[in-house]
């Protein structure tokens, strides 16, 4: 390979696997000031964000500021969107608190080492998936669930924050009973921090409805530093954040025990699920607005590295971000340049600017959080789920009641068995039909569709609308029984229409072969027809072409040609059925 060749070869190799770096070598300065003013923006909502949601991971605010930059700059190398912001995530932080909590028994340093070890190994099943080509994991939770899953997510977090926002003291950690803890703690609350809550959310509500484009978190945060300053709430009894450290974090691992791996490992496993899902999809839904593609496999790898950037930079598990997608695409951002932009604003407040945010009342971070994760809630998936499915509803309703009862992370696999067992049922018992002639169509039809469609007496011409395998092999023969107990003729031949069957696996070959031979000692022929030829590739080639041979006799290219050999069993010509019209087509 010459020295052309393998410098097309490396930035073929770059544009692959760092999109980013490909789009900065193009990109064309008439960009630059949507960019810039979509940076500043984004920067404006990420940066409360990330203090408020570092209180939901359960560390200093700090952390959450680091989780807030580091990622960005990391994505705008790997991603393939050119909209998507990453960072922390409400339910995302919620997974990492439920998670670490218990292995870290209350110390604070073991908690930190442990968050940081959870985003580095995140990072890397992240980069595994996608150098796998995993990305079809995107689809794994269907919607309906990964929406009862949210809101589930969503309403632990509103709860979780009322104590804060209400200013009364409380010990609840599950959702019901902090929702009891509401009732009979409220008259405690203390009115200062209760006055600014209910305040703060009202400005909130009116700043994202009336003038959306304005950094509605941002403003909150800087009129409760005004707040706290000017009328010294902080000697009132009102909480604030404290003293956030300046300056860069230090790059390095701590050390913890290697018996906890197993468990985050676990629950690296489920943030990946879950974020990965939810974090896609937003990113495919503001590229087909944008009209452009993303490659769910490099999003993958660009999720690690993101993760792996937040771990060394000490912060904990991110993903994409819906709101601060949201802010970028309304001001318009062009390219991955803005999460840079967004990224250095933020770093230039952590170097020089920390000190105000020492004076931000506890109580502004818990409107924030609250207004969000109401954001999170999908009201208009639900009433859609009420409208299109009940029964898809039901499932996105029992996901948010495990979430709630059970917590965060049996959540996850409470989902995911949902997701499963929703896919079984549909596969495990798919529609099929009965088929007939009709009068003015051509083809051969389900009699459910055309109830006058004419049949030929002694023929069952019947269509399983599924790949055949073990999980649906009984449920197969059991039908193809009922089809021949309910036909209004003593039965002669069972003619299988294959064309649906694109996969068959050995147990489904010897359920049918089973049948085959239960049907014969009723003196009933089992024939195939429109069987497709990759089927044999699942088998032995010998083998296959072996067992082509010995059911050649009732095996036929067409159900045309079937019905033809059925009519003509006893004599060289058996005529149509009278009231079936004319055979015309050639399935």
């Amino acid at each position: 390979m010459n020295s052309t060749s393998r410098r097309r070869s490396l930035r073929g190799l770059v544009r692959k696997f760092v999109p980013g770096v490909a789009m900065f070598a193009r990109y064309e300065r008439a960009w630059l000031k949507a960019d810039l003013g979509a940076g500043l923006s984004v920067a404006a909502i990420a940066l409360p964000v990330g203090i408020a949601y570092s209180d939901l991971a359960g560390v200093p605010a700090v952390i959450g500021m680091y989780s807030a930059i580091f990622p960005l700059l990391a994505y705008a190398l790997f991603g393939s969107s050119r909209q998507l912001m990453t960072g922390p995530d409400a339910a995302t932080c919620i997974i990492v608190a439920a998670g670490l909590g218990p292995l870290a028994g209350g110390d604070p340093e073991k908690y930190l080492s442990l968050m940081v070890v959870l985003a580095l190994v995140t990072g890397l099943i992240y980069i595994v998936a996608g150098l796998a080509r995993l990305g079809f994991i995107a689809n794994f939770l269907s919607q309906p669930i990964l929406t009862g899953y949210l809101n589930g997510i969503a309403l632990i977090i509103i709860a979780g924050q009322l104590k804060k926002l209400l200013g009364y003291s409380g010990e609840a950690e599950e959702f019901f009973p902090r929702m009891a803890e509401l009732v009979t703690r409220l008259e405690e609350s203390h009115l200062p921090t209760l006055a600014l809550g209910v305040g703060f959310l009202a400005l909130l509500i009116i700043l994202r409805r009336w003038t959306p484009r304005l950094p509605a978190a941002l403003i909150v945060v800087i009129v409760g530093i005004v707040a706290v300053a000017k009328f010294g709430l902080e000697q009132s009894g009102v909480a604030v954040l404290g003293e956030v450290p300046a300056g860069l974090p230090s790059l390095h691992v701590s050390g913890f025990e290697l018996s906890a791996f197993n468990r985050l490992l676990g629950d690296a496993t489920g943030i990946a699920l879950v974020s990965f899902t939810s974090g896609v999809l937003t990113a495919k839904s503001f590229a087909r607005r944008n009209r452009y593609e993303v490659d769910a496999n490099q999003e993958l790898i660009a999720f690690g590295a993101c993760n792996i950037a937040s771990g060394l930079a000490q912060g904990f598990p991110v993903t994409g971000a819906a709101s601060r997608t949201a802010v970028n695409d309304s001001v318009g951002g062009k390219t991955q340049l803005v999460g840079v932009i967004a990224a250095g604003t933020m770093l230039l407040v952590l170097l020089f600017l920390t000190g105000p945010l020492g004076s931000v009342p506890t109580v502004a971070l818990a409107a924030v959080i609250m207004v969000s994760a109401v954001g999170l809630f999908d009201f208009a998936e639900l009433r859609n789920l009420y409208e299109v499915s009940h029964r898809e509803l039901i499932l996105s309703l029992l996901t948010t009641i495990g979430v709630l009862t059970m917590g965060v992370l049996p959540g996850v696999l409470l989902a995911v068995i949902l997701s499963l067992g929703w896919l079984l049922t549909v596969v495990s018992r798919p529609h099929d039909a009965v088929l007939g002639r009709v009068k003015g169509h051509k083809g051969f039809h389900s009699l459910d569709d055309f109830p006058e469609a004419s049949t030929y007496p002694g023929l069952v011409i019947y269509r399983f609308d599924a790949n055949l395998v073990f999980f649906n092999a009984d449920y197969f023969r059991g039908r193809v029984r009922k089809a021949i107990a309910e036909a209004s003729d003593p039965v002669e031949w069972v003619l299988l229409d294959a064309s649906s069957v694109s996969v068959m696996d050995i147990t489904a070959l010897q359920k049918l072969d089973e049948l085959r031979q239960e049907l014969s000692a009723q003196g009933i022929v089992l024939a195939t027809a429109r069987v497709k030829p990759r089927l044999a590739t699942f088998f032995n080639r010998k083998w296959s072409a072996k067992r082509a041979g010995v059911h050649a006799a009732v095996r036929f290219e067409t159900l045309k040609s079937a019905v033809r050999a059925f009519q003509q069993r006893d004599k060289p010509e058996d005529p149509e059925p009278s009231d079936a019209p004319p055979d015309t087509t050639d399935n």
